[in-house]
């Protein structure tokens, strides 16, 4: 069942992405909500692509490099993800110049980054260690939480019908996130959280790709 859902989604968000970036006209928010889209599907599919591979063929515990490598590439593209949503905030309610909240984003996003990076993760590991989990998501946690509040306080100061979800949907991805890092090892059902943390990921790109096709306001250039 599982790659029922996960072809598609592959092909679903990546597809949103370029059209999002055909009804961009110019517009920057738009441009980099579809680069944005197009990161998460192909940052996901080095995870996806070799797990549905290993469910059809001789099951995930045979494909610990693959699969290990995926999610180290996973982990480096949402953060990516989450920064690009940051450049999107910034251009759609016209934020200029470097702030606090943009040094926190670029701290928490290189921190994170870094974290992923270092040996004691051991990605092609099929018992990779908790704690390096905690350590590298801690950081990741604060960047969501920073967006969440960015993009709560803005659309509704602005009045932004459109974007007026946006929080919501990031704060449900990382509602179903953090108990996966936390519990799965010793709850392995916890791992099917993974669906609707991807379908939040999918609907914030739904929210942007509606928005570029509706939207021809200046306010939204």
């Amino acid at each position: 069942m599982e790659p029922i859902f996960e072809i598609p989604y592959l092909i679903g968000v990546v597809t949103l992405g370029i059209l999002t970036l055909r009804a961009a006209k110019g517009r920057s928010q738009f441009i980099l909500f579809g680069i944005m889209a197009i990161v998460l599907g192909c940052g996901d599919a080095f995870h996806l692509v070799p797990r549905i591979a290993a469910l059809w063929t001789d099951g995930i515990a045979n494909h610990p490099v693959s699969l290990g490598f995926g999610k180290l590439v996973t982990s480096i593209t949402m953060t990516v993800f989450y920064v690009l949503l940051y450049h999107v905030w910034r251009a759609r309610y016209n934020k200029k110049g470097m702030t606090t909240q943009a040094a926190a984003i670029y701290l928490l996003a290189a921190v994170r980054i870094a974290l992923c990076l270092f040996p004691q993760n051991d990605w092609y590991s099929a018992d990779s260690p908790l704690s390096w989990g905690i350590y590298r998501n801690a950081p990741f946690a604060a960047l969501g939480v920073l967006i969440i509040i960015l993009y709560l306080t803005e659309s509704k100061k602005q009045g932004d019908r459109a974007f007026r979800h946006m929080w919501l949907a990031v704060a449900l991805s990382f509602a179903f996130y953090i108990p996966v890092v936390l519990w799965a090892d010793s709850v392995p059902a916890l791992g099917m959280l993974m669906i609707p943390k991807t379908c939040a990921y999918v609907w914030i790109v739904w929210m942007g790709f509606s928005d570029a096709k509706g939207t021809k306001s200046a306010k939204r250039a």
